[in-house]
This record gives structure tokens, C-alpha cells and sequence, in this order.
């Protein structure tokens, strides 16, 4: 299929188009995951339970968006 064929079914809608794609090759750029280990104090460790409880998510999560928050202000 050529990219103008495949531009037009996508942007119709009425197509699912996700047949026409290898996905196994697929990439996210810039998201790749790294470990990364980061000591906090007990207290700092309960209140970023606490908030996580509060928001119904986990502690990774908060910590990750919160980081996010940052950098994106830092920029």
C-alpha cells in the first residue's frame, strides 16, 4: 500500500488500520525505560503513600509525574 493510500484510510477514520501495520518493530522515541535506584527517608516514603492512596495510584506513578512536573517547569 502506498503512503498516500494508507494516509487517506487513516485520516477517513473508517478504517482500522492497525491491520496494515508491524508493530513488532515499533518504538516509542525518548521512551525507553532505564532503572534507576533513589534512597527517601521513611517519612518521605509514607507521605508519597499517602498521596498515592489519595489519587488511586501507585507510588511509581506519582514520583514519575511529579519528576515530569519538574522538568518540564525546569525547561
Amino acid at each position: 500500500m502506498k503512503a498516500s493510500e494508507f494516509d487517506e484510510r487513516f485520516n477517513e477514520g473508517a478504517e482500522d488500520i492497525v491491520d496494515h501495520l508491524d508493530v513488532s518493530t515499533a518504538v516509542r522515541p525518548n521512551k525507553e525505560q532505564r532503572r534507576v535506584n533513589v534512597d527517601f527517608p521513611v517519612w518521605m516514603v509514607e507521605s508519597l503513600d499517602r498521596e498515592a492512596r489519595r489519587l488511586g495510584v501507585t507510588r511509581q506513578s506519582i514520583i514519575k509525574v511529579w519528576i515530569a512536573e519538574r522538568l518540564e517547569r525546569a525547561s
